[in-house]
């Protein structure tokens, strides 16, 4: 495994991540691929701590790889399902993750409908004086860091496979396009990646576009700059100047169960306007690839043949750099534990 000093207890949000940051996860999540492409897929790293999965609301793929990353590092488990917990006998959220400090849990991982609440138990953990870590892993639509953590080791991975490191982003142009509004991944993406240089642009109906983000930009629109130094933040409503030479496209699921009004006219006129095809792949640098953070829509945010597209398509890379970049966080956050 990979050594770095790491100073974090916890991993709440991606605002505040310098360079050097992003550099140890990326270089200890290529460590972590290493010995997951070995016959045993398994290091003593963590062995005899304890991991809380505490996730409130349904997830496949964080879940899952949170579990696994736990379990290839020889970290113990628990498994919180809010269905069957006493939370539906009255119990506070606070109070179940006490519970599980009392089972002697060294990191917790929280996902949460509401924004805030793995702040609230990390700030209630440090209240006690304890030393357990906790890990957000999607709080309502503020931020989701292991998500867009692992789309950045996957597209440094594609540009440097043995040495991924955040400056192999600079001056790279990346959209990210669909629902912005709803999207934890896309707040925290584009912390990341204005962080390493790279020109983001921002595209989606003037409904899913959120408006927190134009105290970013010098206004709105088309050809709106970011007047932050370092960070290149553009916003559209048309997709077509977002796409125009782009090297790669974060593109968005629209979160349905997160829309409180009628946001679109239809779900066929947002691909007519918003998704991505191939006729819309012209407008992008030769090379373009395409991500998605799941679950996948298809024929809504993205054709259905081009998400297969190995030509195009990262997205099962995606879902595989996920165990590493998750093994990388509870592996710095828990190794000056052991």
């Amino acid at each position: 495994m990979a050594t770095a000093t790491w100073t974090r207890r916890h991993v709440l949000s991606l605002e505040d991540f310098t360079s050097a940051e992003y550099d140890t996860i990326l270089q200890t999540a290529a460590s972590c691929r290493e010995v997951l492409s070995r016959r045993t897929k398994k290091v003593p790293a963590l062995q005899g701590q304890v991991v809380a999965n505490m996730f409130f609301e349904p997830s496949t793929r964080t879940r899952s790889s949170f579990e696994l990353a736990a379990k290839r590092l020889s970290a113990d488990t628990l498994n919180f399902a809010p269905g069957t917990s006493s939370l539906t006998k009255g119990e506070t959220i606070l109070d179940t993750a006490k519970t599980y400090l009392a089972m002697g849990a060294d990191m917790m991982v929280i996902r949460h409908r509401e924004a805030g609440v793995p702040h609230a138990i990390a700030t209630e953990m440090d209240r006690l004086q304890t030393n357990v870590g906790i890990l957000n892993a999607g709080d309502g639509q503020h931020e989701h860091p292991s998500q867009a953590l692992l789309d950045l080791f996957t597209i440094t991975s594609l540009l440097d496979f043995e040495y991924p490191r955040l400056k192999l982003l600079a001056d790279k142009k990346i959209a990210i396009v669909g629902d912005i509004v709803h999207s934890r991944v896309a707040r925290s993406n584009i912390w990341s990646l204005t962080a390493s240089g790279a020109e983001v642009h921002l595209a989606g109906p003037p409904t899913l576009v959120p408006q927190e983000f134009t105290e970013y930009v010098q206004g709105t629109g088309d050809q709106a700059e970011s007047p932050i130094p370092n960070r290149r933040l553009f916003l559209h409503w048309d997709i077509e100047p977002a796409l125009k030479d782009a090297d790669f496209i974060m593109t968005l699921r629209l979160q349905k169960e997160r829309m409180t009004a009628h946001l679109l006219p239809s779900l066929r006129e947002y691909h007519q306007r918003y998704g991505i095809t191939r006729d819309r792949l012209k407008l992008c640098h030769p090379g373009v690839k395409i991500l998605h953070p799941g679950p996948v829509n298809r024929g809504v945010e993205i054709s259905s043949e081009l998400m297969d597209d190995p030509q195009f398509s990262l997205i099962s890379q995606q879902v595989t750099s996920g165990v590493a970049v998750r093994m990388a966080l509870l592996y710095l956050m828990g190794s000056g534990k052991s």
